[in-house]
């Protein structure tokens, strides 16, 4: 029988089998846009330019993803209840307190990010706050402190940069290719160039969905460790009733970072589809409060 800690495991190798599944294939890619381009050396920077850009990005993002939602930080004093119940579940997971901040949206939701659990921070909006009770704001707070705890951001970051080393790979490809590139292997060869040329035009949407595919199955792994925490699924599943169900707009949504949020920000725009669930940020929530309903109080 199916429990939340056969869950998180699950989801806990698979994440780790895609980015290995990752790492080859970027890895293939790049032998073969380099055997084309006869030059490894294009490989080699591009490769130290994402990693740099990435770098920069992991140390601040941060603060450009608080300052794209308008949160504001808050102390104790401002919010005595929610600091209590932020700490209470810290103390539970054995993580520092992180720090607290408040988006002015009336829809339902919440985010974390930080580069550790050292320095991570927890956003809520203020319709999250107004709209739910004390073990529903308990399980979706459980549910961030999960993502800190599992170090999502950093995986996330290099997710990030594969997709980065890809997209300037293939980009580097089709200059190279048309500027002259390494014509004396290409006569005769034409069958494999043009097999190269359709992996390097798939090769970004195969990285986008794989980072997709990374993304939803962190949400389900911090829904399973997030109801360990408090030892109530059910409180994180009716959250995450109340929240899908809410037709707020919010108005700071934005692609850039809506993977962050429990719940993507964007209402109204989630039709049943392959193609949008191919491309969704998040798992269905239809899927993720059976899990959760699915499973005693612990």
């Amino acid at each position: 029988m199916a429990t939340l800690y056969t869950h998180a495991d699950s989801n806990i190798r698979r994440t780790w089998i895609y980015l290995s599944g990752f790492l080859i294939f970027i890895i293939l890619l790049g032998w073969i846009i380099s055997y084309f381009l006869d030059s490894y050396f294009i490989l080699v920077v591009a490769i130290i330019y994402s990693f740099s850009a990435s770098f920069f990005s992991y140390w601040y993002s941060d603060k450009i993803v608080l300052a794209i939602n308008r949160a504001k930080q808050i102390e104790r004093k401002d919010n005595l209840e929610l600091y209590r119940l932020v700490e209470n579940l810290c103390i539970t997971a054995g993580l520092p307190l992180p720090k607290i901040y408040i988006i002015p949206e009336q829809q339902p939701n919440a985010f974390a990010t930080g580069r550790d659990p050292s320095h991570a921070v927890i956003a809520v909006t203020e319709g999250l706050l107004a709209k739910l009770n004390r073990q529903e704001l308990e399980g979706v707070i459980a549910h961030e402190l999960s993502h800190i705890g599992n170090r999502d951001i950093l995986i996330q970051s290099i997710v990030v940069v594969l997709v980065g080393v890809v997209v300037i790979l293939t980009d580097l490809f089709f200059r190279m290719t048309f500027w002259g590139g390494r014509r004396d292997r290409n006569k005769g060869n034409g069958v494999i160039l043009l097999i190269a040329l359709a992996l390097a035009i798939l090769s970004p949407l195969f990285a986008q969905l794989i980072k997709l595919a990374i993304s939803r199955k962190r949400e389900f792994l911090a829904d399973a460790e997030g109801a360990l925490l408090t030892r109530y699924p059910q409180g994180l599943a009716s959250a995450l009733e109340k929240i899908s169900q809410d037709s707020s707009i919010m108005k700071v949504a934005n692609n850039s970072t809506a993977h962050l949020y429990i719940s993507s920000p964007f209402r109204g725009k989630q039709k049943a589809n392959l193609l949008t669930k191919m491309f969704a940020t998040h798992p269905p929530v239809e899927e993720r409060i059976k899990n959760l309903r699915g499973m005693k109080s612990l």
